[in-house]
């Protein structure tokens, strides 16, 4: 069984599926800094406000005796767009990514076989028998 397991975690597709995964993580925290450091600021600079930072509040909330506030009801829309933004990026990337490695692996599928039909040695035999019977 153990060998089984061995075998079958070690196989290509499944080494290549965890290497992605990293990756794609990785990939996904600079994408997240890149709109929560540069993009949202800068569609902040239409509401006057940090693009994360936008909600519409339902319930406004009591600020309590540290200031801060509570029982404040809202729909986070700010942060959600963000995360939106966040997806869009990554899985253009993706995509790309994937689109380039199809093309590659399109240019080393083999040529297309020759048309079907008798070969050289096949019309050589032909031409002797028919001298032969002259």
């Amino acid at each position: 069984m153990l060998k089984e397991f061995k075998d079958f975690a070690m196989k290509g597709n499944l080494v290549d599926i965890a290497v992605g995964f990293v990756m794609g993580a990785a990939f996904k925290s600079v994408v997240t800094s890149f709109t929560g450091g540069i993009v949202s600021p800068l569609i902040g600079l239409l509401f006057n406000s940090d693009l994360k930072d936008l909600k519409y509040i339902i319930k406004e909330g009591v600020a309590d005796d540290a200031g801060k506030v509570v029982g404040e009801v809202a729909v986070l829309y700010g942060d959600f767009l963000t995360n939106v933004i966040d997806f869009i990026i990554v899985a253009f990337v993706m995509f790309m990514m994937i689109k380039g490695i199809n093309a590659t692996k399109k240019k080393e599928e083999p040529a297309p076989e020759e048309p079907k039909g008798p070969s050289q040695e096949d019309l050589l035999a032909e031409i002797r028998d028919l001298l032969a019977k002259k």
